[in-house]
């Protein structure tokens, strides 16, 4: 993904283990690289957090 995000893995590393938030413009393009619809990942999120 760090690849594919044209990011060093040690940043990638950073948000996955919890240590870094993302902004929203970070996971827009998290979810483009993904192939996935970032409005579903929202939804079903805060379908989890309650």
């Amino acid at each position: 993904m760090a690849e594919r995000l044209k990011k060093p893995q040690s940043f990638v590393a950073k948000y996955e283990g919890g240590e870094r938030r993302i902004d929203v413009l970070e996971f827009l393009v998290i979810a483009r690289v993904l192939d996935a619809d970032p409005v579903r990942l929202l939804r079903t999120l805060m379908k989890r957090l309650g």
